[in-house]
């Protein structure tokens, strides 16, 4: 996934009514989250909007977690420059869902209270499990957080008018600022419904954009094609373009498309979704709902894709600020000025807000909840406490994304890998354990310590050593080369061992598993049968 990269210079459309839109829409989710702040009443509430939320919603506030800016400007952006090529990232994520819907949605509901770490405990060893998910949870939330900071940075930074490493820090503490507010003050509940909102902004958007480009080619799909082959090349219209250049690249999509079709099922931001809907068929109606917005969406975001390349011009969209991230922005402004420009702008604005939002609640119950609670007073917590830690944590963890999300800004570094490197670990750490505690009996604590951790770090390690960090132009560091890990991103190496790690120290260990424990796992996670008591426990 391409994230938004920051702005070098100019600005596009008309700052003034860019601030409008953005005023107007963070004035609409202060009074929601409001709203919402008075049925806060326990950690139900906070953590999973008491449960109260229905399928249809949940389904809209899922893809107004998953349809990042990054998504939005970044796929828009890669279809226009490559094409085909760009278009597998589309496939890639829709595909996704299906592993989700099938293997995890229904059965993580009815297992788990507040986090994915209550699946992978219940029964194994309570401490450790709950610490190593906690770790892998606080991981991909931070490096997913961090990309999404920066790039909001830079977009906002861009479309505002503003310049300079002062004004782009700025930038970033307001848009910090008003991710802790939304966390602090609403809780699930609030950020659900602006994610809701956003969700609705976003897909409206694109549909209107989608609309006019095809307007401006007679409704011809065929010829909307030939205008950006023809503007274009040919290599628009055929794979390979950015892929298929070695076989170096053509493993770097294979690895790429394992870490995005695995790593949403194991994404805890996605996975906290799913407890709060009262059934488990509101789970399943939820992903099901979540399946058809998403698929819409990136069917829009391949003729934005194609209009871009055709209207736009592969050549003026990488030589402007933001280069193939500006994509959307310029069609929008030569489709409808400056007025369709600063709407598309709110829209990205207001998805910028409610991703980080959901990130930020995810983390801090994940602290609060597994090792606050959990482990370090072992259940015995004071009443509100356990949310007042979280909402602490929540502050912690917006200050520390602010100021990672300036040095990356300041550094100019490449945060695009962040997203990828999110999905890889969710991929490598996250959904090995997840499939393993709810499919097989025998899985052990210590199967899943190593799986987890062994994951994570391999995830990590090989990324530090690949040319992402270091050994080409385009690396983070390109004065220096200490790459010997050919891909950009690890999933082909870290996923399958991170299973046979699983499997490794499953097989090792003289621990017998809990077969009391597995068989109340099996029939809650397959039934539903005692998902409610473990809401009130």
């Amino acid at each position: 996934m391409t994230d938004v990269l920051a702005a070098e210079s100019a600005t596009i459309g008309e700052p003034a009514l860019n601030i409008a839109i953005f005023g107007a829409f963070v004035l609409i989710t202060l009074a929601i989250t409001f709203r919402a702040s008075r049925n806060n009443k326990s950690a139900a509430d906070y953590y999973a909007a008491g449960r109260s939320i229905t399928g249809q919603q949940n389904g809209l506030a899922i893809a107004g977690d998953y349809l990042s800016a990054a998504s939005f400007l970044g796929i828009a952006g890669a279809i226009a420059i490559y094409g085909y090529d760009g278009f597998l990232y589309s496939i890639g994520f829709l595909v996704a869902w299906l592993v989700a819907l099938l293997l995890v949605a229904e059965l993580m509901r009815n297992t788990a209270r507040f986090t994915m770490a209550d699946v992978l405990a219940f029964r194994m060893r309570q401490g450790p499990v709950r610490t190593a998910a906690a770790i892998s949870t606080l991981a991909v939330s931070l490096f997913y957080l961090l990309a999404q900071m920066a790039g909001a940075g830079g977009l906002v930074a861009l479309l505002l008018g503003v310049s300079g490493a002062v004004a782009e820090a700025v930038v970033v503490v307001l848009v910090g600022a008003l991710m802790i507010f939304y966390v602090l003050v609403g809780g699930m509940r609030g950020t659900t419904w602006v994610q809701v909102i956003k969700a609705t902004l976003l897909i409206a958007g694109a549909g209107v954009m989608t609309i006019w480009v095809l307007a401006q080619y007679g409704f011809n799909l065929s010829a909307l094609l030939g205008g950006a082959a023809e503007v274009g090349t040919d290599a628009v219209l055929r794979p390979g373009a950015q892929y298929g250049l070695s076989d170096t690249t053509r493993l770097d999509f294979i690895s790429l498309a394992l870490a995005l079709v695995l790593g949403t099922a194991g994404l805890p931001h996605v996975l906290m979704r799913f407890y709060t809907v009262p059934t488990a068929k509101a789970a399943r109606t939820s992903v099901v709902w979540a399946i058809w917005l998403i698929g819409i969406f990136y069917l829009f975001s391949l003729v934005i894709g194609y209009g871009a390349g055709a209207l736009v011009g592969a050549e003026r969209i990488a030589a402007a600020p933001g280069a193939v991230n500006s994509a959307a922005p310029l069609l929008a402004f030569e489709l409808g000025g400056t007025v369709l420009l600063g709407i598309i702008a709110g829209v990205a604005f207001a998805t910028i807000l409610a991703v980080v939002a959901g990130l930020t609640i995810t983390a801090s119950a994940s602290f609060a909840h597994d090792v606050y609670a959990s482990v370090i007073k072992k259940g015995d917590v004071p009443p509100n406490g356990e949310v007042r830690v979280a909402r602490i944590t929540a502050v912690v963890i917006g200050g520390v994304a602010i100021l990672l999300g300036i040095f990356a800004l300041r550094a100019g570094l490449n945060i695009a890998f962040l997203v990828a490197l999110a999905f890889a670990v969710a991929a490598s750490a996250n959904l090995p354990t997840i499939l393993y505690t709810l499919f097989w009996k025998r899985f052990t604590t210590q199967g899943a310590l190593w799986s987890i951790y062994g994951g994570l770090i391999a995830c990590v390690g090989l990324i530090l050593f690949s040319p992402v960090v270091s050994g080409a132009e385009t690396s983070m560091f390109p004065g220096v080369d200490f790459a010997w890990f050919p891909l950009r991103n690890p999933g082909l190496v870290s996923i399958p061992l991170s299973f046979l790690l699983g499997w490794l120290g499953t097989v090792l260990t003289k621990e017998r598993p809990n077969e009391e424990k597995w068989a109340e796992l099996e029939v809650r996670a397959l039934t539903g049968i005692g998902a409610e008591k473990a809401v009130q426990h």
